[in-house]
């Protein structure tokens, strides 16, 4: 969102973007307006038919007619009540509703941003926006907008009936109007600048929080709690001096409209206690009328203010959800080729790739992986080995070059298909807060728990699971807390071995586990590689010595290749890092 601020108090481009997620519902928008039109008839009854009673049977003394009168007065009351909870409720039904509408969009097309959108940007306010501001936009509809067209039809009523009743009276309480509506309008600009800067610093505190709290552990290992802690302290100060401005403007603002109100009912009852002295044209139920409908006239002038507020609002954080909405990160989708099964020839073209324009992280590289084979790549830490994979999946899209499955390029197959062709187990494996078994089906309701059981009996990791309390229903909590580092890499194999992947790439999947652990990831590797197409990315040796072909690379290039006994031989780079890992060791 664009941190300046227009200088405007209505945004036209925003509001219509926002009521065009209204089309839908036009049936009850159209129920909302019809009862705020007749809320504005049903509201004026009561002065018009309290004027009467003052001047007709209290100065009669006529008790039948009182009563007639006292009882229309409560059918109006009681029309306007039921009006009303009809008003509340059908604007804020389709507040929540658009909402839902907005989220679900959101969602989908946030879905859909290639890996490098995240990259850049904070959790946390991704999260506000998803959460935070489409719920401030449930009240632009039910707090704002609706209630601003309710209240502005009462005033235009008030105002004809009071030009209708006594012009004079009437012209006596619109003096105070243009002062109030200028004042009125400088709130509006003035509090528009504060809301925005509050949804600002709303978003930033909770990607700190977002983030301290998901880096407890470092937090907590490196000593940074009195950092972090003061680092809270300023965020928190900047987001409550954001509101207390807001605070400010409206503690200023109030009073004036309260004072210009009262002012108005002064003159009222001066200028109508004159003409009733000086025996002219006034009465007495006129002024109580008028005193009524000034109150009528000023008070929703001045909340209108307040829900116009709500309005902004509304606009600033549809701005922010716009701005998702509005941004172009997705992975271009031509292909039309739907993969049921790969034979899992994979073949690199002088591919070149970069994360930051200008710094090339792959430099031109070009290898084949033969259907069946298991092709291990190798090298130090920032050699490109990673970035591989991310380019298989199309997380990313290359900058020259290109990328084949049997014989087609990746981008002439459906993204959905390519994906779901290719499994990964990643280093740094992320399970949801949920079962073990809902974290291996990731809700493919296809796949039973007997298949489940069947797989990780097969991969040699059944008794592992069934070792923890509620076996397969176990729930491992948020990222998979209640599980070591390699009872997740089990996990995350089990999750791959039961998608039955054409392509399965291990990326540095026993980098930080126990002897244990690897023992079992390693039998499973055995299984699972049999038969298909397997990259391996390691900085371990030991699980590449299998390997039907290893590729050193170092700084975006390919070095080596060949097996590890023709990689031994060669006395090249390949030997170093073995040499640094084993011989090193031993001594």
């Amino acid at each position: 969102m664009s941190k300046k601020v227009t200088g405007e108090a209505f945004d036209a481009k925003i509001f219509k973007r926002l009521m065009n997620f209204a089309s839908n519902y036009r049936g009850q928008f159209f129920v909302g307006t019809t009862t705020a039109i007749l809320l504005s008839v049903v509201s004026i009854a009561k002065p018009v038919l309290l004027q009467e009673i003052v001047n007709t049977y209290f100065e009669n003394k006529d008790k039948e007619g009182l009563l007639k009168y006292a009882l229309l007065m409560c059918v109006f009351l009681v029309a306007e009540v039921l009006m009303q909870v009809i008003f509340i409720y059908k604007v804020n039904w389709i507040g929540q509703h658009i909402i839902k509408d907005i989220r679900v969009q959101l969602q989908k097309h946030m879905l859909q941003f290639k890996k490098a959108y995240f990259d850049q940007s904070s959790v946390g306010k991704l999260v506000t926006t998803l959460v935070s501001d489409t719920e401030t936009i449930a009240q632009f509809f039910g707090q704002g907008l609706f209630m601003i067209i309710s209240d502005l039809l009462k005033m235009i009523v008030v105002a004809i009936v009071m030009v209708w009743m006594n012009w004079k009276l009437a012209l006596i309480a619109f003096i105070v109007l243009p002062i109030l509506i200028y004042a009125t309008k400088l709130f509006q600009i003035a509090i528009k600048s504060a809301f925005q800067d509050v949804r600002l610093q709303v978003a930033n505190l909770n990607g700190f929080v977002q983030e301290r709290v998901t880096g407890m552990n470092i937090v907590q290992l490196f000593n940074r709690e009195k950092i972090e802690y003061n680092n809270f302290v300023k965020i928190n100060e900047e987001h409550k001096n954001a509101h207390v401005r807001a605070v400010w403007y409206y503690s200023i603002f109030f009073p004036i409209a309260e004072i210009l109100s009262s002012i108005a009912v002064g003159l009222l009852v001066w200028y109508g206690g004159l003409d009733i002295v000086n025996s002219g044209k006034t009465n007495v139920g006129e002024i109580i009328a008028f005193i009524m409908m000034a109150q009528m006239l000023f008070r929703p002038l001045w909340q209108i203010a307040d829900k116009f507020n709500t309005l902004q609002m509304g606009m600033v954080a549809g701005d922010r959800v716009f701005e998702v909405l509005d941004t172009h990160s997705q992975i271009t989708e031509n292909g039309d080729i739907k993969a049921t099964s790969f034979k899992g020839d994979i073949a690199f073209k002088n591919v070149h790739f970069s994360y930051i324009e200008g710094e090339e992280v792959l430099k031109g590289i070009s290898f084949n992986v033969k259907a069946g084979e298991t092709v291990a790549i190798v090298g130090a830490t920032g050699a490109g080995k990673s970035t591989i994979i991310n380019l298989i999946n199309r997380f990313y899209e290359i900058d020259k070059g290109e990328i084949c499955i049997d014989n087609h390029n990746i981008e002439q197959y459906t993204l959905l298909s390519l994906r779901k062709q290719i499994a990964v187990v990643l280093q740094d494996v992320f399970l949801f807060s949920d079962s073990i078994f809902k974290n291996i089906i990731l809700s493919n309701d296809s796949i039973t728990l007997e298949e489940v059981k069947k797989a990780a009996i097969e991969i040699g990791i059944h008794e592992f699971i069934m070792s923890l309390p509620d076996n397969y229903h176990y729930n491992v909590k948020e990222r998979g807390a209640m599980l070591s580092s390699g009872q997740r890499q089990l996990i995350a194999f089990l999750r791959a071995y039961i998608s039955k992947p054409s392509v399965l790439i291990l990326d540095e999947a026993t980098s930080s586990i126990d002897s244990y652990s690897e023992k079992l990831i390693q039998k499973a590797t055995d299984k699972i590689t049999q038969h298909q197409t397997s990259i391996i990315i390691a900085h371990r040796l030991t699980t590449v010595k299998k390997a039907d072909r290893i590729i050193v690379m170092d700084k975006g290039e390919i070095v080596e290749q060949g097996s590890h006994l023709e990689l031994l031989n060669k006395n090249g780079y390949y030997k170093t890092l073995y040499n640094m890992q084993f011989i090193n060791n031993v001594a």
